[in-house]
């Protein structure tokens, strides 16, 4: 199941980075811009409770959808491409189980504990 779940996540992130030529930009700005979306965890710098909300807001692909909609409605591709991203980028962590955290423990995830083993 495991093996399925990375191969799903693996085929959005080749959709958004498909979505990218789509509206226009080059193959190397999807590539520059795609960790970008990291530098939410700086919000772990005021605590975990804080900090798992701000990364979470930057990997919620619904807030990814919503803001590539905008930006496709507004006719704006720099707002687009910012949706295209945050959604490409939620799917490439997802792929190496790195998941919506919770406020305890940054490696506390939806996915399970980061670096933790599985036995079995």
């Amino acid at each position: 199941m495991k093996l399925l779940l990375q191969l799903e996540e693996a085929g959005m992130l080749v959709l958004a980075y498909i979505l990218s030529f789509v509206i226009g930009y080059d193959w190397w700005v999807f590539l520059v811009f795609l960790l970008v979306p990291d530098l939410s965890m700086l919000g772990y710098l005021f605590g975990t409770k804080t900090g798992a909300w701000i990364y979470n807001l930057f990997h919620f692909r619904t807030l990814a959808v919503a803001v590539g909609i905008v930006g496709y409605l507004i006719s704006v591709p720099e707002v687009m491409l910012a949706g295209i991203i945050l959604f490409g980028h939620s799917s490439m962590d997802r792929i190496f189980g790195y998941g919506l955290k919770y406020s305890d423990d940054f490696k506390n995830t939806h996915l399970g504990k980061i670096g933790e083993s599985k036995v079995g």
